[in-house]
C-alpha cells in the first residue's frame, strides 16, 4: 500500500489498528518443579476463565504500539479505543491515517463516535478483504 511508502511525519501519523478475542484459562493442577535430571511437568488440562478482547494499534513508521484489553468487543468499546488514540497518543497530530479491516464494530458513523472529542480529524483506509491484516 502506498500509505506505508510515505516518509514519517509526526503531524500526520499512519496508525494500523486490529483487535483479537482471547480465551482466558487457568491451570487446574500445579506444575511439578524440575529436579536434577528431570524436566518440569505441566498438566495440559485447563479451566475456562472467560474471554477478553485485545485492541492494538501500532505506528509502523515510528515503531510504537498501544494496547488496551476490554471485557468485550462492541462498537462503543472500539470508539473509546479510537478516541483514546486521538486524544492521548496523538493529541498533537493534525490528521491521523487509520488503517484497519472492515468489521461491523468499526463503525465510522455510529452515534457513540459523534460524542467523542478528537475524532473526525483523520482518514480511514480499510484493508481489502482478500489482503488480510498481516
Amino acid at each position: 500500500m502506498d500509505v506505508y511508502k510515505k516518509p514519517y511525519n509526526e503531524e500526520y501519523p499512519v496508525v494500523c489498528m486490529d483487535e483479537s478475542p482471547k480465551q482466558l484459562i487457568g491451570e487446574t493442577r500445579l506444575p511439578i518443579a524440575m529436579k536434577s535430571g528431570k524436566e518440569k511437568k505441566v498438566d495440559f488440562e485447563y479451566e475456562r476463565k472467560g474471554v477478553c478482547n485485545i485492541f492494538m494499534a501500532n505506528e509502523p513508521l515510528k515503531g510504537t504500539r498501544h494496547v488496551e484489553i476490554k471485557e468485550r468487543k462492541t462498537k462503543k468499546d472500539w470508539a473509546y479505543f479510537i478516541r483514546n488514540l486521538a486524544d492521548i497518543n496523538y493529541k498533537e497530530a493534525r490528521k491521523i491515517t487509520l488503517v484497519m479491516d472492515n468489521l461491523n464494530t468499526h463503525c465510522t458513523r455510529c452515534s457513540s463516535l459523534k460524542k467523542l472529542s478528537g475524532y473526525g480529524t483523520g482518514s480511514i483506509l480499510f484493508i481489502p478483504q482478500n489482503m488480510g491484516a498481516g
